[in-house]
């Protein structure tokens, strides 16, 4: 089968487009045929070796994990025999990213828990995107965030494949006021999606805008963690979901902090991939959410779509579609 393989940590001229072997399912595992994937901040972090901790989880000089790609969406091809929730032919999708990755291939064997019936309305393209990134948007907004109608609420990285969701979880949930932050190429797109306003952080930082918020999502946490408070109403509560590691370890050891000595409240979630794939399949059944597709790049175009997913040039979701896989909507591929 042809897939996308890392043999050493380096960028994205490392990655191989090349023939791997097949496997055949151990007893508790699937074997999915992929018809499209998405990018992850797990497969540009993979690919470089950093930061540190990514060499501490999947190999320190050499990558133990030769196929990237967390998120996927096909057909069960074939089924282990200690396997009760799926056959051969079903429609599947779900986050391999603690199952082994290997979802930029043509096939994967994958544990069957990491995995959810994907619903017939739902193309192969657009459930490639949705896993890992509405699970982050829905655990950081309701599960840790507690998002209330009334709240007001900021979304940084607001134009990416959280923030994009987000906004319409947050929608789902009865939230009536939504404020975006992103880069001036995608505001428009995040206009179109609802966002009440857009911030253009080249032009403004909105920690000194001026305005408040009962909760702040963020995707792209760069800031010292003790400058968050700042754009909070008192009780507000800032939840981060990602960004650079060295303000994510200061949140989380100096975080309760900032609760000691205020109302104002500092968490991060901590991913449980697929939990709520259920729900959130009934949010896109009932249209409550759709995602937002940059591409779809082939197989052999996953290196240039890794580097454009590293550089924040993407527009929500950026998908790679196997040959097999069913045709969609083309965005941006320069």
């Amino acid at each position: 089968m042809k897939a996308i393989v890392l043999n050493k940590y380096g960028t994205s001229a490392d990655l191989a487009f090349r023939d791997t072997a097949k496997r055949h399912p151990e007893d508790n595992e699937v074997l999915v045929k992929i018809h499209a994937a998405s990018v992850n901040d797990w497969d540009w972090c993979l690919m470089r070796g950093t930061p540190f901790y990514i060499r501490l989880l999947c190999g320190l000089l050499k990558p133990k994990v030769k196929v990237p790609g967390v998120d996927i969406a096909g057909q069960v091809e074939a089924v282990g025999r200690d396997v009760t929730k799926f056959k051969p032919g079903d429609p599947v999708y779900g986050d391999l990213s603690e199952s082994g990755f290997g979802g930029f291939a043509e096939y994967v064997c994958t544990h069957e828990k990491a995995l959810a019936l994907k619903p017939d309305r739902m193309t192969f393209i657009q459930a490639a995107a949705i896993p890992h990134a509405a699970a982050l948007a829905l655990q950081g907004l309701r599960d840790e965030g507690g998002l209330q109608p009334e709240d007001s609420l900021l979304i940084n990285g607001a134009g990416g494949g959280v923030g994009t969701i987000g906004i319409q979880i947050a929608r789902s949930l009865g939230v009536k006021h939504v404020t975006g932050v992103d880069h001036t190429e995608k505001l428009e797109m995040m206009r179109s999606l609802g966002f009440d306003d857009v911030l253009d952080y080249t032009k403004e930082d909105f920690i000194d805008s001026g305005r408040r918020y009962d909760l702040i999502l963020d995707t792209k946490t760069n800031r010292s963690i003790f400058r968050y408070p700042k754009a909070l109403n008192p009780n507000g509560l800032y939840v981060t979901v990602g960004g650079e590691t060295s303000r994510l370890l200061q949140a989380f050891f100096l975080g309760a902090i900032i609760g000691l000595f205020g109302n104002k409240r500092i968490r991060i979630v901590a991913l449980k991939p697929n939990k709520d794939l259920d729900y959130i399949s009934e949010l896109f059944e009932s249209g409550s959410i759709k995602p937002i597709i940059d591409g779809p790049y082939t197989l052999a175009e996953a290196p240039k779509a890794i580097q454009r997913f590293g550089e924040g040039r993407h527009k929500g979701k950026i998908i790679i579609a196997m040959e097999q896989a069913e045709k969609a909507q083309t965005g941006p591929r320069d």
